[in-house]
């Protein structure tokens, strides 16, 4: 069964038109963490994290999990990703800001994970109508939705991510 599709509101557009935001819920989402965990994961500045951390948390994408004890003994406060049960849709016009950001975060993780991470890539020109082009579209994204409906079932596995990226060339 697919997962639904929304879009998205400005809020949460505003906020997954960043690269490192979306670098930071792609983290929260494999496992709780802190900011300082994730600065150290991203080779970022904990204030520049935090500072995006609160812009997800605000838009309704990122959460806090409950307080922890670390291994020093403080008490560490980890954030998580809220949803895993719907897609969000950038709406018509969201503009390049919004279209080049999940390009960006996943070229960002790809170096992160180093070549041997890839499994597969696959880069194609076809000579597409509107209709064939939506037609390739929407049986992509089944078969990702079908990945995502059964994603509980694997979590033992490793996490593996994606980007498929359709568009129209250049002239």
């Amino acid at each position: 069964m697919a997962l639904p599709h929304r879009p998205a509101n400005e809020r949460e557009l505003k906020a997954l038109a960043h690269p490192l935001r979306l670098r930071i819920l792609r983290l929260c989402w494999q496992r709780e963490l802190t900011n300082k965990q994730l600065a150290e994961r991203l080779g970022r500045d904990p204030g520049t994290v935090l500072y995006h951390v609160r812009q997800l948390a605000a838009a309704g994408l990122l959460e806090p999990a409950p307080v922890r004890t670390g291994t020093g003994g403080a008490l560490e406060k980890p954030y998580r990703a809220k949803a895993r049960s719907w897609w969000l849709d950038d709406p018509p016009g969201a503009g390049a800001e919004a279209a080049f950001a999940p390009v960006e975060a996943v070229q960002e993780e790809l170096r992160a994970a180093g070549p041997e991470s890839v499994r597969m890539f696959v880069r194609f020109a076809l000579h597409l109508s509107a209709d064939d082009a939506a037609e390739l579209g929407r049986r992509i994204q089944s078969v990702v939705d079908e990945y995502v409906a059964t994603d509980g079932e694997r979590l033992g596995s490793p996490a593996h991510g994606g980007l498929i990226v359709l568009h129209q060339l250049a002239e």
